[in-house]
């Protein structure tokens, strides 16, 4: 199967499609021995301390691994590949000496078929199987092999690209299963285990411990991922990560490399975000995602000073969507969302998963700052289509204390943008330019007023303290942005 791969961005992140490898595990224990063979014996009291001493004992995976590895299959795919002359790859990027070996451009033709391997899980013994949706996305022939080498052609009973999750269905009974765990009670530091089929080394048992939870990675994700060491490489995508009673927690997906193999950090999905799509697939044959129709982005140090907030936390609403369930519910850009249904959110990477597991209709209750005072907003959800979050790391006036020079919106502008009031930044340097802004940038608001003009930005400016939170559309985004201007 081939690499998935996310361009570095501020955050850095190569993302692979699978996983697996266990030399770092082996390289774990071997520091440990080393360790503690190390130690010096200064004495005969030194050597009865040690040998007294309590000694904590690394985990064995054998028992675990032989009960519950059977039920881990190998996937691989099939598909037909078409080359065409816009396939062909680009001459002009090679070197000179490369260049007389290049094939050259031809008609269309048919391609050989194009293979791909992943992993999965059993979950039901009558043939109901986990993968990762970019597993089997596009294949015209899926197959699933077990431990004891028996193969079976699988149905994709679907697929939700928008958790990485495929459901697939074997014509087969009494199947060995896994044993479904609690993601949310998984602990950071704790023992984990993945099995898989790393460059199709089927069976492949690596491990490692939880680093992370509730990662949220660049693009539109609504996954509260789970960040491990443990060892994996493409062609784990799909494969179980199970904590050290044998229940799976999650199902490795991704991985950050620059290399395209196994760095030390591996992401994989929440079992129960997994389940819930299994089971309305396995129902309804597909999947259905609440929408909230709104942007958010983290909290900053700079933005809760200027909101009143007496610490940095919640989800800032930069866009609210005209006429979406956000703003039916009295949403206003600059709110910041700080629980939704019950559950705390700490960061704008907290929301998109808690709004998307909720079913589309639902009614919702949603604590808000908003003015220096909480109070609680109902929403009736929408169906999930993209929900994208914004974030300052996308960010990159007059001249004076804001640094920047604007004019008023043309109304041409005005009429492509369905904008009614803002300024545009036609230069920018000093504070503005430190805290990101950008020539073509539109400033609406500073600290939740409106601007209408230059003057006003001007008048605003000049009335505000040490720092300034401007609301700016970038594009199709809106982002707010702590300027300091003290």
């Amino acid at each position: 199967m081939s690499t998935l791969q996310m361009k570095r961005s501020l955050t850095a992140v190569a993302v692979a499609a699978a996983f697996a490898g266990g030399a770092i595990v082996a390289d774990h224990y071997g520091a440990a021995s080393a360790a503690h063979a190390a130690i010096p014996v200064a004495s005969p009291s030194a050597a009865t301390a040690a040998t007294t001493a309590p000694v904590a004992a690394l985990p064995d995976f054998a028992d675990m691994v032989a009960k519950h590895g059977p039920a881990v299959v190998e996937v691989s795919t099939q598909k037909l590949a078409h080359r065409t002359r816009q396939q062909m790859p680009d001459l002009d990027g090679l070197p000179p000496w490369f260049r007389q070996f290049a094939v050259p451009d031809m008609p269309d033709q048919h391609q050989g078929p194009m293979r791909g391997l992943g992993s999965g899980f059993v979950v039901d013994p009558n043939g109901i199987i986990l993968t990762n949706a970019h597993v089997v996305d596009g294949a015209d022939e899926v197959t699933v092999k077990f431990t004891n080498q028996h193969e079976y052609t699988a149905k994709v009973l679907g697929v939700d690209k928008a958790t990485d999750i495929a459901v697939l269905k074997i014509d087969a009974k009494d199947l060995p299963t896994v044993t479904i765990g609690d993601s949310s009670k998984a602990r950071v530091g704790e023992w984990v285990v993945a099995i898989g089929a790393p460059f199709g080394l089927e069976n492949t048992v690596t491990s490692g411990i939880i680093s992370a939870k509730s990662r949220s990675l660049p693009g539109d994700s609504i996954v509260p991922f789970i960040q491990t060491d443990a060892a994996v490489n493409p062609g784990n995508s799909g494969g179980p990560l199970f904590d050290l009673q044998g229940r799976v927690i999650g199902i490795n997906s991704q991985i950050y490399s620059r290399s395209g193999g196994y760095q030390g950090l591996a992401f994989a999905i929440p079992i129960d975000v997994a389940m819930n799509v299994e089971q309305q697939i396995v129902a309804h044959g597909k999947v259905s995602h609440g929408k909230l129709g709104v942007t958010v982005q983290e909290v900053t140090q700079a933005l809760a000073n200027d909101f009143g907030l007496k610490a940095p936390k919640g989800a800032l609403v930069g866009t609210v969507e005209k006429g979406g369930p956000g703003d039916k519910a009295g949403l206003e850009a600059g709110d910041v969302i700080l629980s939704f249904e019950g559950h705390p959110v700490a960061r704008s990477a907290d929301l998109p998963p808690l709004v998307a597991s909720a079913a589309p209709g639902k009614s919702v209750t949603m604590d808000v700052w908003r003015d220096g005072a909480s109070k609680t907003l109902t929403a009736t959800l929408g169906s999930l289509t993209s929900e994208k979050v914004a974030s300052n790391s996308e960010a990159q006036g007059e001249h004076g204390k804001l640094g920047v020079a604007v004019r008023p919106l043309s109304p041409d502008e005005k009429a492509a943008t369905s904008l009614d009031h803002g300024v545009v930044v036609e230069d920018v340097g000093g504070a503005a330019a430190d805290a990101g802004v950008q020539p073509g940038d539109v400033i609406l608001a500073v600290n939740r007023e409106k601007v209408t003009s230059p003057s006003q930005l001007k008048a605003l400016i000049g009335k505000a303290g040490k720092t300034v939170a401007l609301l700016v559309q970038r594009d199709e985004a809106r982002i707010f942005i702590p300027v300091k201007i003290g």
